[in-house]
């Protein structure tokens, strides 16, 4: 049976961390990565239910989509919101991997998803991936402490390059250094000139990625001030970009649209802002709650913009842009994702019990009213 640390580097390789959103919290947020897994779940949200199903199934892992511990705590006790969901999962030793806004916008992710049942074509990103900035960070490392850091910047979201995860560089060379006497050095003495073997060890990150990578770095090495650089690079067309924009084969009613929308994704209610009797064609679309991209839906020409829910104002802003815009709720949008992430998970491990959670419901009841 595969390990935690297996499950979440094959998660890694699917979605990407250095594809998730700066704000973002993902990867492997609570367990032991040594652990050995039978039994794993997906679902959108850790809640109480999710929690309540995953103990008395005697599940091993959680892949979430939404992140655990998403704000810093300070305390985790039975009277806290955070403490009653996760002190079961950690006394059950239930670790949780979250990909979240990675698995939105990998390839083959939930957008693609998206796009995919509602049959567009000739798609594309509706955010190209040119406007994620990039960064090099080189450190300088001794071979023992070679693999432990490389490990620890490429968990933490460095070294991917477009459809390849933990890229890096590494040299031989001398390094050399004169400690105080206030200083502790991990190798040599202090008090004189040491010439030490070290690494260059390069890899890039993400711009936003920058801060994470940088302290997994200096967690992980022994010296007790390491030496290292971080480079700004050109931006480039590298990765599936974000969100996503196509066109149906035929035009078609905004009404007649949010129909098949509604069929797609199972949603309850779809709701729509613009005229139900407008003809649309291009379609531009974002899980979630995406509202900053409808900039974007409208600078790419797009007739309607799909996204799980927006805010009010956002509505009349699409109104003044001329952006129709259909919303089937979060909940809708985002499901279909944490149910093919299992096909995913059981497709690599057919001996693995993978299942998306049977208990987790839509928080929003659509209440349809006659006259």
């Amino acid at each position: 049976m595969p390990t935690v640390a297996e499950i979440a580097s094959f998660l890694d390789r699917l979605a990407p961390p250095a594809l998730a959103a700066d704000w973002d919290n993902v990867g492997l947020l609570l367990g032991d990565p040594a652990s050995n897994v039978e039994r794993l779940m997906t679902c959108l949200t850790v809640t109480p239910t999710v929690v309540a199903e995953a103990v008395a199934e005697h599940v091993q892992l959680i892949v979430t989509h939404h992140p655990i511990l998403f704000r810093a705590v300070k305390r985790l006790t039975a009277a806290t919101p955070d403490g009653q969901v996760l002190l079961p999962l950690l006394a059950a030793g239930i670790a949780v991997h979250s990909p979240h806004t990675a698995w939105d916008n990998a390839r083959g992710g939930i957008n693609d998803l998206l796009a995919g049942r509602l049959n567009l074509t000739d798609v594309k990103p509706l955010r190209p991936a040119r406007d994620l900035r990039q960064c090099k960070i080189v450190v300088f490392v001794p071979e023992t402490d070679l693999e432990r850091v490389a490990d620890a910047m490429f968990a933490a979201g460095a070294g991917n390059i477009g459809e390849y995860a933990q890229c890096s560089f590494r040299l031989g060379g001398m390094g050399t250094f004169f400690g105080s006497n206030a200083s502790n050095p991990t190798l040599g003495q202090k008090g004189r000139r040491e010439h030490v073997n070290e690494f260059r060890l390069e890899t890039i990150c993400p711009d936003g990625a920058t801060d994470r990578v940088v302290a997994a770095m200096r967690r992980a090495h022994s010296y007790e001030e390491p030496a290292f650089d971080v480079y700004p690079l050109r931006p480039g067309e590298s990765g599936p970009g974000l969100g996503r924009i196509g066109r149906l084969a035929q035009p078609t009613t905004l009404g007649d649209l949010a129909q098949a929308t509604k069929h797609a994704l199972k949603a309850g209610l779809v709701q729509i802002v613009g005229d139900d009797k407008r003809s649309v064609q291009t379609v531009a679309l974002a899980c979630g709650a995406a509202g900053d991209f409808l900039s974007d839906a409208a600078a790419a020409r797009a007739d309607v913009f799909l996204t799980g829910e927006m805010r009010f104002h956002e509505y009349l802003a699409a109104q003044r842009q001329h952006v129709a815009l259909l919303l089937p709720g979060h909940y809708a949008t985002e499901r279909p994702g944490i149910e093919v992430l299992a096909d995913n998970i059981r497709k690599s491990w057919p001996d693995l019990c993978v299942w998306a959670s049977k208990q987790e419901r839509d928080p929003v009841n659509w209440l349809a009213t006659t006259h």
